[in-house]
């Protein structure tokens, strides 16, 4: 047990999320992504909704992913809960505060607004976007990577 409580080298780490592609290709026959659920949880949370974007998702049919979802947050909990030695600061404190709250619920509406019309989040497109030599996730990963040095090299110095 004491090899779990140890950070894993980044390239296991790597290695093993590599292989979630393929595995749940051939397993499943279903592509690796995340944000998708997002769609799922709210087409059960509106049934009635005139937006076709909802209207017409099959929930049901993807159930596994809100499954998967569930088990990485899951495996999240119990791996910091139970498999850490110490515990685990999930935010900086420079982020409890009101400029850090706006500063986190900012990002996550322009991540959020991202994944949509990028039709795909950054494990989707990069990992298995690439995995399929898909174009258009080839650009959506390096602009992934160029929004992130902007922010951290250009944007965050202002707020801190």
């Amino acid at each position: 047990m004491d090899w779990l409580a140890q950070p894993w080298p980044w390239w296991l780490s790597g290695a093993l999320l590599g292989l979630t592609v393929p595995a749940l290709l051939l397993l499943v026959g279903k592509p690796f992504g995340v944000s998708s659920s997002f769609r799922h949880l709210c087409s059960i949370c509106a049934p009635g909704s005139k937006l076709d974007y909802l209207k017409t998702n099959n929930w049901r049919g993807e159930a596994w992913n809100l499954l998967f979802v569930a088990g990485i947050v899951l495996g999240a909990f119990l791996a910091s809960r139970f498999l850490s030695r110490e515990p685990i600061v999930f935010l900086p404190e420079s982020y409890h505060s009101w400029t850090g709250i706006g500063l986190l619920f900012g990002g996550g509406v322009l991540v959020g607004f991202g994944t949509r019309y990028a039709d795909g989040c950054t494990s989707g497109h990069t990992v298995m976007g690439l995995a399929n030599l898909n174009w258009p996730s080839l650009v959506a990963t390096v602009f992934f990577f160029v929004g992130g040095l902007l922010l951290v090299w250009g944007i965050r110095p202002l707020f801190e």
